[in-house]
């Protein structure tokens, strides 16, 4: 419409499309924000709220770290079903508050000085919650992101969930290094390290509004206004009919997680403690990555849309596993070398992180969607991706071999080259099929067969 003369251009209300991508991104951002700040400030975290030395106190602040991730198969369990019962949207909504409300409160815990143990026992708590939070938001977020997304772009509009990701993750990044860089070490030790804890209510507060401001997905309501519609089966039902699904998912987020946690989470600490940079360097190299690795994300999930998802991570899972032994070797060669290095790790990674929320949520059907992403990819994760920066840590304590963390993602591709060969192929195909039900051919590429189905 051509406005009147004198007066302004009328503004263009964005799309459902285009704010539920916004919401989506918004709330992971909130998420990978609390896992941004604490794994760019454990150092910090571990000397306020920790008793011991420097060493044992980081040991202990991983390993809290990694507590999280064992309560987020709980939270799959609770908010995954109840995502099918009453919605994506409004277990979104909760998730979004919880999590900002659990990265705001640890930023009050008072001093390992003032309250003893209290104050790691506060950590593990608000951490357990933060956890639990999570294990509804990534799988509804990736469900509702790709039921809304049309079926020949849905590669391209769920890269930007994993842009949100990294866009949450570089800000915490960016946050912890330039209050670093600003107050200098003994404030931030003392209380600078608290102020990106407490920058994530107001954030998640917003991202609740947009969130509570959307329709729930066109495929949920399609399926709740079906006549023939269902209730979701329970949990045993779920797993017994659809095992296939679950088995595949989880096996490639065992690949996904053990790299991108030790590429993400764990780095800054490997790069200060195990390859002598200094703090602002071990922040700044992933800093550079992330953002390097944010201009390619949409690229790669425009290219899963025209070439299908399995290409993409067959080509990602055998790059890391022949290139990471070498580019980590070249990380241990210093600030240019580790810049170079994490780079091209972050580069062989992006085809996986750019097709996660096209790829697992259209293994399952509408009815068990949510149930079963969460499920997957929250067990698997806790087991595997969480405990990936303790795990990496601790194997170089034990043998002193500098490489162990590439060895472990090297293992970890592994499962995952497995559990794609049993993959099918779901570029192009409509959410509203299950692809498991019918049994394409494993062993090539089926993206055109899909596509006519």
């Amino acid at each position: 419409m051509i406005p009147a003369p004198g007066q302004p251009a009328p503004f263009d209300k964005p799309s459902p499309l285009n704010r539920a991508v916004g919401a989506s991104a918004l709330g992971n951002a909130v998420e990978w924000f609390d896992y941004g700040i604490y794994a760019y400030g454990v150092t910090y975290i571990s000397a306020a709220l920790f008793p011991g030395d420097t060493e044992e106190a980081v040991l202990f602040a991983l390993a809290t770290f990694a507590i999280s991730f064992l309560v987020r198969p709980l939270g799959g369990l609770f908010w995954g079903p109840l995502g099918d019962r009453i919605g994506r949207k409004s277990v979104l909504a909760m998730t979004i508050l919880l999590m900002a409300g659990a990265t705001f409160a640890v930023g009050l815990i008072p001093s390992y000085d003032s309250i003893g143990f209290w104050a790691p026992t506060i950590l593990i708590l608000l951490r357990m919650l933060q956890g639990f939070s999570t294990g509804g938001e990534y799988g509804g977020a990736a469900t509702f992101m790709a039921e809304y997304a049309p079926d020949d772009r849905r590669g391209f509009y769920g890269s930007f969930l994993e842009f949100g990701t990294l866009a949450g993750f570089s800000f915490g990044a960016a946050l912890m290094l330039g209050y670093s860089l600003h107050l200098g070490s003994e404030a931030m030790h003392e209380w600078g390290w608290r102020i990106p804890f407490l920058i994530a209510g107001p954030v998640g507060l917003v991202g609740m509004y947009l969130r509570s401001k959307l329709e729930d997905t066109p495929v949920f309501r399609e399926e709740m206004a079906s006549a023939d519609r269902r209730k979701p089966p329970g949990i045993a039902a779920m797993m017994r009919e659809h095992w296939r699904p679950l088995l595949v998912v989880g096996g490639l987020v065992v690949a996904l997680n053990v790299v991108n946690y030790s590429l993400l989470s764990y780095m800054p600490t490997y790069l200060q403690r195990r390859i002598g940079l200094s703090n602002e360097q071990a922040l700044i190299v992933p800093i550079i990555g992330m953002i390097f690795m944010m201009v390619f994300l949409p690229f790669a999930g425009a290219l899963s849309d025209r070439i299908g998802r399995r290409p993409m991570w067959r080509w990602s899972l055998i790059g890391l596993l022949l290139l990471v032994v070498p580019l980590y070797m070249l990380i241990g060669t210093g600030f240019a070398g580790a810049i170079v290095g994490f780079m091209a790790l972050g580069l062989l990674y992006v085809p996986q992180l750019a097709t996660i929320s096209a790829t697992f949520p259209a293994m399952f059907p509408t009815a068990v969607r949510f149930a079963g992403f969460a499920i997957a990819y929250n067990l698997s994760t806790s087991i595997f991706g969480g405990t990936a920066p303790m795990i990496g840590s601790g194997l170089i304590g034990l043998t002193g071999d500098p490489l162990m963390p590439a060895y472990y993602m090297m293992l970890a591709c592994i499962v995952g080259l497995v559990a794609l060969r049993f993959m099918p192929e779901t570029a192009g195909t409509s959410l509203r099929d299950d692809p498991f039900a019918r049994r394409p051919p494993i062993g090539k590429d089926q993206v055109t067969e899909a596509r006519s189905l």
